[in-house]
């Protein structure tokens, strides 16, 4: 699958790609050799420290799922290529979590307005 086959839209989507540290040495390969092969295409960023290292790809067409996005070919080196999914620990997509937050917040900010509009109704027949 080809990086440049996707068109351009304007609903991007963002993907969290988390792996282990010791599963790419056994590789042997790094975070920054797969970031380089999606940096050219997409928007990316990679976090390590104490906790298992993180790759996140901003994608610019909403048709890319995290299957499709697993399926893309990553050269790990000495001429090897894997799917992406299989040296993955886990991907996850950010943009489908947080539609569903901000769905929450939502609900929640006016089931208050609706709580604090009944109050001020109780107060106004008081008086």
């Amino acid at each position: 699958m080809s990086l440049s086959s996707f068109a351009k839209s304007d609903d991007p989507k963002t993907f969290m790609v988390i792996f282990k540290q010791k599963e790419l040495k056994s590789l042997k390969t790094s975070i920054q050799k797969i970031e380089d092969q999606f940096s050219d295409a997409f928007k990316t960023k990679t976090y390590s420290g104490n906790s298992d290292l993180t790759l996140v790809i901003e994608v610019p067409s909403s048709e890319i799922d995290e299957c499709s996005l697993g399926s893309f070919i990553v050269e790990i080196g000495e001429g090897q290529e894997m799917q992406l999914q299989e040296i993955a620990f886990r991907l996850f997509d950010l943009t489908e979590g947080k539609e569903e937050l901000q769905s929450f917040i939502s609900e929640y900010e006016e089931a208050q307005q609706l709580k604090k509009n009944g109050k001020l109704a109780k107060a106004d027949t008081k008086l």
